[in-house]
């Protein structure tokens, strides 16, 4: 099976080029068939009268010696048979080889024909005619061994040029026609994504250059169809989230317009104004920090640090949130030593193990663990507080999901920080996966590779 484009093209060109070259051939030759006979036969004949005239007019010797220094004997070869089958010959074959004579022939010509031969039925190659001589009738067969004439050639040769032309670039069209239909249909899939359809299938079946960018063209499609759904959830999303905090502060401000509100009143409305606020600055902090990693424009800045030791600072760090509700952590805690960014990870540890403080209940546990094999390490942060349900941990990752909608006012935040937390882990080549069940719990586990990204 032929896969290269290169090599298609060029076998089409090939054989459109060989194929309308035969083609043209015949034609010529078929049409100018009778022309090519006439051409070749009136010569024969009329040189082949001319040597009877010459036996008719001298003796047989005289004859013979006459006939052995014409200058024609260059482009015609002559031999002279007796009724025994033996021959003289004159001229020169100049290389080629002598069209061959049957006795068959011999006794016609010495019986009065003339015969002519001609197998191919487009130019007679030998012409017999009887030669009266003093020493009796004999068989004379004249053959050329030049080119026909030149006009003619000349006019042959044109007529084969123009046929092979147009029978070779008719072959080229319907070749190029099957090349070409593939081009034409990424053309106009093109031209459907670029207005806005996605929705493209090519039902390509080629496997060569042509299969593989039709493959490519339809899983770019995918993938702009999937970002284009993204998109409008983006904005959705975004939208939703935004119009919350910005009722609530614009609902305040008309409030605190009145003249007559208490002093008590008025705090409280400009506590839910700031907090609001708050709320909207820290989705847009988040946002940031995800376009920014999803870009990859922010680089990693790769330190080996003591990761028992990190995630200890961030439990320390988070005790007036758990301490508070009387939230104990049961740590075990191996020793092991990380290489990454200390920051990001930093982060990644605040976000899971702030995530189980807020939905475990008061006097809960928070278990952490860490494990280490030759090529991994592994952080579990494990508690028992509301779970996820199977089908909202299809989703626990995607920006501005927020499981348990119900509870969306009881638990505060924007649906970033998984977001954000899976895209570090990512960019680390780690992996993050969720274990839940609703009224049990929720554990996340955390993989990543002993060795740097950059080994």
């Amino acid at each position: 099976m032929i896969k290269s484009l290169y090599t298609r093209v060029v076998l089409t060109f090939l054989v459109s080029v060989i194929g309308g070259t035969v083609i043209s051939f015949l034609m010529a030759t078929w049409l100018f068939r009778d022309k090519l006979n006439e051409n070749m036969q009136i010569p024969l004949l009329h040189f082949g009268k001319d040597i009877v005239r010459i036996y008719d007019t001298f003796p047989l010797a005289e004859a013979d010696a006459f006939v052995r220094g014409i200058n024609q004997l260059s482009s015609y070869h002559i031999r002279i048979y007796e009724e025994t089958g033996q021959f003289q010959s004159y001229g020169k074959l100049n290389g080629n080889k002598p069209a061959r004579v049957t006795m068959e022939q011999v006794r016609q010509v010495l019986a009065g024909d003339i015969i002519q031969v001609n197998p191919s039925r487009v130019s007679t190659i030998l012409l017999g005619l009887p030669l009266p001589t003093d020493a009796g009738t004999k068989a004379l067969f004249v053959e050329s061994t030049g080119p026909p004439s030149t006009p003619f050639l000349l006019k042959w040769l044109l007529n084969f040029s123009l046929y092979s032309l147009g029978s070779g670039s008719l072959l080229i069209l319907v070749a190029a026609r099957f090349l070409v239909r593939p081009i034409q249909k990424l053309t106009m899939a093109t031209r459907r994504i670029a207005a806005g359809d996605f929705n493209v299938r090519l039902n390509i079946k080629q496997k060569g250059e042509l299969g593989t960018l039709a493959r490519s063209f339809e899983e770019m499609s995918h993938d702009l169809q999937q970002l284009e759904q993204m998109r409008r959830e983006f904005v959705s999303n975004v939208s939703h989230e935004v119009q919350s905090p910005l009722t609530s502060i614009s609902g305040y401000a008309l409030a605190l317009k009145q003249i007559d509100i208490a002093d008590s009143e008025r705090s409280r409305y400009l506590d839910i104004i700031i907090t609001e606020a708050q709320r909207m600055s820290k989705m847009s902090d988040s946002l940031l920090k995800l376009s920014l990693l999803e870009s990859q424009s922010q680089q990693l800045q790769l330190t080996t640090f003591s990761l028992d030791e990190q995630v200890r600072r961030v439990i320390v760090a988070l005790q007036p949130q758990w301490s508070a509700r009387g939230i104990s952590f049961d740590l075990h805690l191996k020793t092991a030593l990380l290489t990454a960014d200390h920051d990001q990870f930093n982060q990644v540890w605040t976000n899971l193990i702030g995530n189980s403080i807020k939905f475990s209940g008061d006097g809960g546990v928070i278990s952490v663990s860490i494990k280490q094999d030759s090529k991994s390490v592994s952080v579990r942060i494990s508690d028992t507080g509301i779970g996820i349900s199977r089908e909202d941990q299809k989703r626990i990752f995607d920006r501005f999901f927020k499981a348990d909608r119900s509870h969306s006012r009881k638990y505060s935040g924007s649906g970033m920080g998984l977001a954000i937390v899976k895209q570090i882990v990512m960019l680390h080549q780690g992996d993050i996966r969720v274990e839940s069940e609703l009224g049990q719990g929720t554990s996340f586990i955390v993989t990543m590779p002993v060795t740097t990204p950059a080994d």
